[in-house]
């Protein structure tokens, strides 16, 4: 199977007792086709204004960016953290966390190793029915000095999910991209501390953060975003 890394090159490889990743297109839905392309050329500075410290400084982290397709066409893989959690408490998210030094180089193959790893510990996910196919610039959250890799997945072969550890997640969701895409279903989520960022109101939850903030960047560059009004505004103490 031909195997590359976005943009040119092997990404593959493995040490002694690591798990054997690559990334790879072939294969992948002609629905995709615009979230690979996306992926080769997209910069940091397009995805996020919080870009990781030149010094290198921050947890290095990874996510599962999984993309489906289920009964509405495509959609994408969302958990809800446990609310007892440190980080990022009752947030949705793509399921992940910080590197283990048995993934392997964090520069490398080490980001997929995490966000696979994560994703079955999460969510039960088996992780050999999934194709990753592209991965983009890593990106910083400053409230918990996460540097994260976001990595991206072709749910080839889909699996049963659900909650695994409920001290660690509290559910275990698909959205459909249909409903992501849906201008009824945005809006502009207000910190209390003023900032303001891309949110999607699905599945009964609130998505906003950074997890809504890539959403956000792979709609636009992927070119399925629709106009949607961005005055409309939502508190964070939002509920549906």
């Amino acid at each position: 199977m031909k195997t590359h890394e976005p943009g040119t090159g092997q990404y593959g490889g493995t040490e002694s007792g690591e798990r054997a990743v690559a990334v790879s297109a072939e294969g992948l839905p002609g629905w995709l086709d615009p979230v690979f392309r996306a992926a080769q050329t997209v910069r940091p500075q397009q995805l996020s204004r919080f870009l990781p410290p030149e010094s290198g400084a921050g947890r290095q982290s990874a996510v599962l960016v999984l993309f489906g397709e289920g009964a509405r066409g495509p959609e994408l893989l969302l958990m809800e953290r446990a609310g007892s959690l440190r980080s990022h408490p009752g947030q949705p998210s793509f399921p992940g966390g910080s590197l283990d030094p048995e993934d392997g180089d964090q520069a490398t193959t080490g980001p997929l190793r995490a966000a696979l790893r994560e994703a079955e510990e999460e969510t039960g996910l088996d992780s050999r029915g999934v194709q990753i196919f592209g991965v983009l610039p890593r990106l910083y959250i400053p409230v918990s000095s996460f540097v994260v890799t976001p990595v991206l997945g072709w749910w080839r072969t889909p699996s049963p999910v659900g909650v695994v550890d409920p001290g660690e997640t509290a559910r275990v969701f698909t959205v459909p991209v249909a409903d992501l895409t849906d201008p009824a279903n945005r809006a502009t989520a207000v910190h209390p501390s003023g900032h303001r960022g891309p949110a999607f109101l699905v599945e009964s939850a609130l998505v906003w953060g950074f997890t809504a903030g890539v959403i956000d960047r792979i709609l636009h560059f992927a070119g399925w975003e629709r106009p949607w009004d961005r005055a409309k505004q939502v508190p964070l103490d939002w509920r549906a």
